[in-house]
């Protein structure tokens, strides 16, 4: 092996001094191999001053990406303070749901409408009713707002008789659709009906109000909406909704079609994803303050098939706003889909009568007070049971 010494004018005066002290002459060769480049070394010092260089970038590349990445996922979340009657939902939606996508009228012929994402509305069974109007209570407490447009959907199912959904039963099915249809338009029970085999009928104009969901309550970040025939539209599934389901007992059609037709409300009305719920989540009995009176699609709504996130996990308002409970048929019903959403609203509560001061019995009285305040306000505004 090649050694290269320092010459005599490269500046390594102090080397030669060092090197004279040592006696070994292996371990002097080692110091000066150490100490002193070769010309070769030198030769190669630009690129390994530009390897370096491009090494020290690449790594300053990927901690900016690093960085920006997390500084994106923090401004995603939001910041709730601990006392802040917000509803908690479990699973957020991604940015495909959490907006409508943009609906429109393609044409309007004879007794049916068509819009661009395919959706059909059948309107043979239009029938007319009273105008829409609400009073929205700011979760501020500051004074109610007069609305008339929809501010959310709620989900039922007709409970109506049922036939196997099978072809051999096809004039069953037909025949046992038409007299729910009839059912529901004497009744002028909802805003729409989707039968076994996934049609949209319109039974009340969204512009009108259909008598579905009689004493129920809901919440979303700013307003509170009580009895909510007036405030929210609904949507009936031809079908029975057993509790605890784990599985939605609707034809793949009526899926399809459910969610065309969400589409195009949330579009049409600008309603958030997390005002879309079941029957189940919003019904309520003041006679005895608990919640859960109707329990239609208590549990086994397909929220995700309908491009929606799945709202059982939201914290119920109806607990922690307004002070209801529920008993244990209903939590049988609700079956684990919902358990989350009714754990979160009572821990809710707790945390809320411990930042006013008070025991829960009491926070939950002075609730219940605000409750049938602000139902006697929303019935001499003319929103009433049913």
């Amino acid at each position: 092996m090649r050694t290269c010494l320092p010459s005599p004018d490269n500046g390594t005066t102090w080397v030669d001094r060092v090197a004279r002290h040592i006696h070994d002459p292996v371990t002097r060769l080692r110091f000066l191999k150490a100490v002193v480049p070769c010309p070769e070394d030198e030769l190669r010092k630009p690129h390994r001053i530009k390897r370096f260089c491009v090494l020290a970038l690449a790594a300053i590349a990927v901690m900016l990406l690093v960085l920006m990445t997390l500084s994106r996922l923090r401004a995603s979340v939001p910041v709730q303070s601990a006392s802040a009657p917000v509803p908690r939902v479990i699973d957020k939606p991604s940015p495909s749901v959490s907006r409508a996508a943009d609906v429109w009228l393609v044409e309007k012929l004879g007794e049916s409408d068509t819009y661009s994402n395919g959706l059909r509305i059948d309107n043979r069974y239009l029938v007319a009713t009273h105008a829409r109007s609400y009073l929205a209570f700011p979760m501020d407490g500051s004074s109610p707002v007069e609305r008339s447009e929809p501010a959310g959907i709620v989900f039922h199912t007709t409970e109506s008789q049922q036939a196997p959904f099978e072809a051999r039963e096809n004039r069953a099915l037909k025949r046992i659709g038409e007299s729910t249809l009839e059912f529901v338009r004497r009744r002028q029970a909802y805003n729409f009906v989707i039968d076994r085999f996934g049609r949209v009928y319109r039974i009340v104009a969204e512009d009108q109000v259909a008598n579905h969901s009689g004493y129920s309550v809901w919440a979303d970040e700013n307003w509170s909406y009580l009895n909510l025939n007036q405030s929210f539209l609904a949507i009936s599934f031809e079908a029975v909704s057993p509790g605890a389901q784990l599985e939605a007992e609707v034809s793949p059609a009526q899926v399809r079609s459910a969610a065309m037709l969400i589409e195009m409300l949330r579009h049409q009305y600008h309603i958030a994803a997390s005002n879309c719920v079941t029957h189940a989540q919003v019904s309520v009995n003041p006679s005895n303050m608990r919640m859960g009176y109707h329990a239609d699609w208590a549990s086994g709504f397909p929220f995700e098939s309908m491009g929606l996130p799945n709202n059982y996990g939201a914290a119920l308002p109806s607990l922690w706003a307004y002070g209801f409970d529920y008993d244990a048929d209903f939590a049988r019903k609700a079956g684990e889909r919902m358990r989350g959403g009714l754990a979160d609203a009572e821990g809710m509560l707790l945390r809320k009568a411990a930042a006013a001061g008070l025991r829960p019995p009491a926070y939950k009285s002075r609730l219940r007070q605000r409750y049938r305040e602000l139902l006697a306000r929303a019935r001499h505004n003319g929103v009433g049971s049913e």
